[in-house]
């Protein structure tokens, strides 16, 4: 009994010997991509991302998926090849040519970021807002949505697409409105007009009640630096018929807060006056010079 039990077990072994060492096809491994020994082969849209941003701005563009680029508790789809061109050639155009029509070439190749991550779908978050662009230390943007984005000269836009254009671009405007005041800080007293109004709960605000508090967004609520550059970013994307427009919106009597439609009013506008003299103070830019060539631009593309 010991001599063949002794024998099944030598047995077994020798099996499991033969099982273990066996040896797997290389070629039906799952190709991982950014591992190394990738092989790209360059397109019309490397070509173009090559002329026109890389070479006189530095700035390098990431559209092939990359799920280390993003957030990976996030839920995202890779951008349409054929939405690239049309996305980069209009933020170049609205936002970098403008800027540069107003200060100059050097001033976008110190302070424009240098890479760029597409994504073509929102970034959805827990509490049901979505992110459509994040900046980070100045050197990055992520850009979501990508594959929403339609043109009036694009097949098949419809004038409700010019919301997702200005989304974008308002996004773009935004990031690049952190990274000057992360450069040289706005003045404090801008923290000052609107203090005791900034709320977490921001997402259960629409934007008229915001107006109504001297908000210009409901984002705008969440914190000082968010309203800085979400007036930045309205400002410009609107122009200053849109600005004044939402500021002559304000209803009379008071706001859930007590406001009165003059507080409002006089919130907005002193927030107005002061992103002008900071841009023009900091970084001798004409604001509504700016306001009016980005505006212009906007318009291409909607109107």
């Amino acid at each position: 009994m010991k001599n063949n039990n002794t024998q099944k077990l030598i047995f077994f072994f020798c099996i499991l010997a033969l099982v273990s060492c066996k040896k797997e096809a290389l070629d039906n491994a799952e190709d991982i991509p950014g591992l190394g020994g990738d092989t790209w082969a360059a397109t019309p849209i490397d070509q173009w991302v090559f002329d026109n941003l890389t070479v006189p701005f530095n700035i390098s563009i990431k559209y092939k998926w990359d799920q280390y680029e993003l957030s990976l508790n996030k839920t995202l789809v890779p951008p349409k090849e054929d939405k690239i061109i049309p996305v980069l050639s209009a933020v170049k155009q609205v936002w970098i040519d403008t800027y540069i029509a107003e200060t100059d070439s050097l001033f976008m190749k110190k302070y424009v970021p240098k890479l760029f991550a597409l994504a073509g779908s929102a970034s959805w978050n827990t509490d049901g807002t979505i992110t459509l662009g994040t900046a980070e230390g100045g050197r990055k943007v992520v850009l979501y949505v990508l594959n929403d984005f339609r043109t009036k000269g694009m097949t098949g836009y419809v004038p409700a697409d010019s919301f997702n254009i200005k989304q974008m671009f308002h996004t773009i405007e935004h990031e690049f409105g952190h990274i000057l005041h992360q450069t040289i800080m706005y003045p404090a007293a801008f923290k000052t007009i609107t203090v005791g109004f900034y709320t977490s709960n921001w997402n259960n605000v629409t934007d008229a009640n915001a107006h109504r508090d001297g908000f210009v967004t409901a984002y705008a609520e969440s914190a000082p630096d968010e309203d800085f550059v979400e007036m930045i970013a309205m400002m410009l994307i609107e122009g200053k018929t849109g600005f004044d427009a939402i500021v002559n919106s304000i209803p009379a009597g008071t706001s859930s807060n007590n406001t009165t439609q003059a507080q409002a009013i006089s919130r907005l506008r002193q927030k107005e006056a002061m992103v002008v003299s900071y841009f023009k103070d900091t970084w001798n830019i004409d604001f509504y010079s700016l306001q009016k060539r980005v505006r212009a631009q906007v318009e291409k593309l909607i109107k």
